[in-house]
């Protein structure tokens, strides 16, 4: 903001999302969903309803699933529970949708789906990945954090190509 003349204009605040404090005109969350827990999720939604000024807007990016998958899976123990993501929980659009309709004051203006290109972007990180092996053993990663890292991005991608997961930009506004 500060190279773009901005920081004036312009506040970014890297914390907990439990606990920012102040009103905001917009909000942007990326990815911070599946991260927090199934049980934290009204949490989550209240507090950027909390944090938005009237008339303000959030714009949320989510990995999802289909809802009957999300409910099939939501008490398993996988490896990228173990791995990548403890205590994680991908969200269905129904979901978020119910969550911000029973705890909120937010309104779900917009929903757009980008899962077939989030699946080319995990095919690039990838392959970027894998192409710098050295430069990332370098940096203290051994063969087997690689490999892991190299197995999560290829499993994503599948999971986007076939459909199984999905990813959505929400527009939220408060009146």
């Amino acid at each position: 903001m500060r190279a773009a003349g901005l920081s004036d204009r312009v506040s970014i605040e890297l914390c907990d999302y439990r606990e920012a404090r102040g009103e905001y005109d917009a909000v942007v969350s990326v990815e911070m969903i599946e991260a927090v827990g199934a049980e934290f999720w009204p949490v989550y939604f209240r507090a950027l309803d909390e944090r938005l000024a009237p008339g303000g807007r959030a714009a949320l990016q989510a990995i999802t699933m289909p809802h009957e998958r999300m409910l099939a899976t939501r008490d398993g123990f996988t490896w990228i529970h173990k791995y990548v993501f403890p205590g994680g929980q991908i969200p269905s659009t129904r979901a978020v949708e119910e969550c911000v309709r029973d705890h909120t004051g937010l309104t779900v203006a917009r929903r757009d789906a980008y899962g077939a290109h989030y699946a080319e972007t995990l095919r690039l990180w990838r392959e970027r990945f894998t192409e710098r092996a050295d430069e990332v053993e370098a940096l203290g990663f051994d063969e087997t954090f690689r490999r892991l890292w190299t197995f999560y991005l290829a499993y994503s991608e599948a999971g986007f190509r076939s459909g199984y997961l999905d990813v959505h930009h929400y527009l939220l506004t408060k009146p």
